[in-house]
């Protein structure tokens, strides 16, 4: 019985002229078991691509090693034997084509159809490159959009795009220029109010673990009241005494800040930097924001990472301060239809799924 018929059945592979020869477990140089795929690819081609002329003879195989789709959560490999070809004519080569992958490509489109779909249920890089059997690397480019602008738009429409916003991501701002030469890459004000809250909440924890005293009013404070400590300076209360839930006590959202702020003196270098950070965000003021990352000293704490990486983002992170746009109410959206779907527990219908993303949207 022929192997060629199930095996490729099972990869979803219709090209006739592949023909499986045999199947093979493997190691590569890093030690990893590879479940490979033996095949030749084959066929009569009378005209020659190069010149025309019906003077083609065999001239050997090629090999080529392609990445399949996952059956089990392994590696999957097709070491493929292309027939070449000779014209008598031009002397020129070819090789036989399959549809199974494109020029000059190692990632065969069900791996790629692979990728997307699990993309889709919302994993990271890492878990899909570990069901898939390949580096996170290789799925950011498969799920890259260059290809999807370069072959939807010319290079003189995408040149007339003046802005693109973008979160901090390295993979956006490594092609940017590439696609839009003109445009000038506004990082949202969004996210960089989320790097630098979250680098506040990393290095309140770790304030909070130095304290021994877990009955503390600080511990309670750095605790329960951590919401305090993101607010915007110019609207936290220092007049009125509120009931603070935790602390069991009353007092001025302002004081509780300060007994944490006096008592760590490296959480309070935090606390103002951030600060900082939120009021060049709010007013808009680029000068502000730009003095901010000059003059910051770096004390060996959690900010330090943060604003290394605002640094690194030069004029990109500074356009968030010189122009109106923003990413938010896109951001916004996209939250409201996730919030849907977990509320929902999906949908058997999919039209009935966009109907409620329109109801959303109005």
């Amino acid at each position: 019985m022929s192997l060629t018929n199930p095996i490729l059945c099972l990869f979803e592979i219709t090209d006739p002229n592949l023909i499986v020869t045999g199947i093979s477990k493997e190691r590569c140089s890093t030690n990893q078991r590879i479940h490979v795929v033996h095949a030749t690819l084959s066929y009569q081609l009378l005209k020659c691509p190069h010149c025309g002329h019906k003077s083609l003879i065999k001239n050997g195989t090629h090999m080529s090693h392609l990445r399949l789709g996952t059956l089990s959560g392994g590696r999957y490999e097709m070491h493929l034997k292309r027939q070449r070809y000779q014209c008598k004519d031009c002397s020129k080569t070819c090789g036989a084509k399959t549809k199974l992958v494109n020029r000059n490509e190692t990632f065969t489109h069900n791996i790629k159809h692979q990728v997307i779909v699990l993309a889709r249920d919302m994993l990271t890089s890492k878990e899909i490159a570990k069901l898939c059997g390949i580096s996170p690397s290789s799925v950011q480019r498969i799920l890259d959009i260059i290809d999807y602008f370069e072959a939807r738009f010319s290079v003189q429409e995408r040149a007339q795009v003046q802005s693109v916003t973008i979160d901090m991501n390295a993979e956006y701002g490594s092609f940017i220029h590439r696609l839009f030469p003109n445009a000038a890459t506004i990082i949202d004000r969004f996210h960089i109010i989320q790097l630098a809250g979250r680098a506040l909440d990393n290095e309140r924890t770790q304030t909070i673990r130095t304290i021994q005293d877990k009955h503390s009013r600080i511990y309670h404070i750095l605790k329960s009241q951590w919401r305090l400590f993101h607010l915007d300076e110019i609207k936290v209360n220092d007049s009125k005494a509120v009931y603070l839930r935790g602390i069991n006590e009353y007092m001025t959202q302002q004081n509780a800040i300060d007994l944490a702020l006096d008592a760590f003196p490296r959480f309070r270098s935090v606390y103002q930097t951030y600060q900082g950070i939120l009021s060049a965000i709010h007013q808009k003021d680029a000068n502000a924001f730009q003095s901010l990352l000059a003059n910051y000293q770096p004390t060996s704490n959690q900010m330090d990472i943060t604003i290394n990486t605002f640094i690194k983002n030069g004029s990109a992170l500074l356009n968030s301060c010189r122009y109106p746009f923003s990413n938010g109410p896109i951001e916004g959206l996209n939250r409201k239809i996730k919030a849907l779907k977990r509320n929902c527990f999906g949908f058997r219908n999919i039209d009935n799924f966009f109907i409620r993303i329109s109801l959303i949207h109005e």
